[in-house]
């Protein structure tokens, strides 16, 4: 279970996530990552967008998507769980207020926790990799 100021609950902030925030696709999953947090409509220091805006700096929020095609909803809910317990010890990593949306592919149905594991660092890597200005990213430290 995700401690409750890292859910991602509100619409809203789904939609933030994936219209706002940098994508990374792979065969299981697809990854939104929005570094700044910040709703549409309400930016500046001083919004309040969060119910945990006033302890500082918000924390890292994740939300999940797992349709009806990767599964029934046995299947459904264990690439849920296995998806919340991985993104839960990466949220540490993530730049505070920060807003992750993990969507499940039909292939994660079948996919091994490992398999899971494997393909959500792989595109949190691709997503925290800093990329150079002006320019397309380099091939180094592939």
């Amino acid at each position: 279970m995700l401690p409750s100021e890292n859910r991602l609950r509100r619409r809203q902030d789904f939609a933030t996530a994936v219209k706002r925030g940098r994508r990374a696709g792979r065969p299981l999953l697809v990854v939104h990552l929005n570094r700044d947090g910040q709703p549409a409509g309400r930016t500046g220091p001083n919004s309040d967008f969060s119910p945990h805006a006033a302890e500082g700096l918000p924390s890292a929020r994740a939300g999940f998507v797992v349709s009806k095609a990767v599964g029934p909803a046995v299947v459904r809910n264990l690439v849920k769980r296995r998806l919340r317990h991985l993104v839960r010890d990466r949220l540490s990593g993530l730049p505070p207020g920060s807003l992750i949306v993990v969507r499940a592919l039909p292939q994660a149905g079948a996919a091994t926790y490992h398999d899971l594991e494997q393909d959500l660092d792989a595109a949190l890597r691709r997503l925290l990799r800093v990329e150079p200005t002006g320019g397309a990213p380099t091939g180094a430290g592939r």
